[in-house]
This record gives C-alpha cells, sequence and structure tokens, in this order.
C-alpha cells in the first residue's frame, strides 16, 4: 500500500505541474494529463502525433465530477454508469470546465469513470480530469503490456507510474454517445 500511495503522490505532483504521465488504467496503459491544462494537451497531442481532440478520453473519479466537465448528464447516461460491468466512455454534449483544445467542434467530450483503484484514486486526488489516450503513437499497435509500449513513448513523458506493469490488457472501452436528449448511439462494444 505504501507504493500505490506514493506512485498517487508522484503522479498528481506531475499531473499539477503540466507534466504528461503513463499509468495503468482498467483497458490499456495510458498517457495522462491534466484536462484544464492548454500546454499539457498540447504535449499530449505532439507525443501521440495526432492533434484530434477526438482520441482523447477524460477520466474523472465518480458522477459527482463528472458534473463539474458536462452541462447535462442525460438519464440514459446515469443509467448505463449504473450497470455498466465492462469500462464504457461516454461522449456527453456541451462540455465545461476543460480546456477549449480539448473540445471537438461538434462540442463534446468523451469521459469515463474507471472501474480501477489506481485511476479512481489518482482522479479524486488530483481533484480534476485527466485527459487520457493509449500509450501508443497513433496508427501504430495498441500496446497490451507496460513492456510492448514504444521507448520513445516512455522517453517523452515526465512520469511513469511504476504499479502494475506484468498486466496484460484485454480489451478496450466500449464507446457510446448519449446526447442531451437522450439519444443514444454506440460507437463500440
Amino acid at each position: 500500500m505504501k507504493n500505490f500511495n506514493l506512485e498517487i503522490k508522484h503522479a498528481v505532483a506531475a499531473l499539477k505541474s503540466g507534466q504528461l504521465i503513463i499509468f495503468p488504467t482498467d483497458t490499456y496503459w495510458s498517457l495522462g494529463c491534466d484536462a484544464n491544462n492548454k500546454a499539457a494537451l498540447n504535449k499530449l497531442y505532439t507525443l501521440k502525433q495526432n492533434d484530434s481532440e477526438r482520441n482523447i478520453t477524460c477520466f474523472v473519479a465518480d458522477d459527482r465530477m463528472l458534473s463539474k466537465y458536462v452541462q447535462h448528464i442525460p438519464f440514459a447516461a446515469k443509467s448505463i454508469i449504473e450497470v455498466a460491468d465492462t469500462p464504457t466512455t461516454i461522449i456527453y454534449d456541451a462540455p465545461k470546465n476543460i480546456a477549449q483544445n480539448l473540445i471537438p467542434k461538434d462540442n463534446t467530450i468523451a469521459i469515463r469513470i474507471p472501474d480501477d483503484e489506481f485511476c479512481y484514486q489518482l482522479t479524486r486526488r488530483f481533484n480534476g480530469a485527466i485527459a487520457t489516450s493509449i500509450a501508443h503513437v497513433e496508427g501504430e499497435t495498441i500496446p497490451k503490456s507496460f513492456k510492448e509500449i514504444a521507448p520513445t513513448i516512455l522517453k517523452d513523458v515526465d512520469y511513469i507510474v511504476n504499479l502494475q506493469k506484468e498486466k496484460i490488457s484485454k480489451n478496450a472501452a466500449s464507446i457510446i454517445q448519449i446526447t442531451n436528449s437522450n439519444v443514444v448511439r454506440v460507437l463500440r462494444k
């Protein structure tokens, strides 16, 4: 538990300093930065070699934190959050309180409440949304474990969380778009 808390402390400090981190999640190892820090997001886009905000998912600790970042949480989203038994990212209309360079032209935001104790504690102690993206360069193979992450990615992050490095990832998150009028579209199962 000592290492767990120490890793949280170091990762939070890095995020608050506008740095990029790499950390284990409920799906794949991910890159992360403060979702409200435009400069940190630009570093993330540069590292990913893709400036599309479409490839970014924000992590929040719980539905209370979620309400800080979207104008309205549709009923359908609340229901999905309650029953989802696999990682599920929901795309919401009308984001708020995040950096402008994270918001796509259609004014939506992808957010997930991860089912992972490290991610929960990280977002809770950071007390804010963390912009995340799978730890790989766009167009390259998605690494299923820490040891498969490209050295170019590892050398360009500021902090690497030293936990769960043996974990093998099996599945990506489901992606569901829910409009404020409760129209639901499954984009990835």
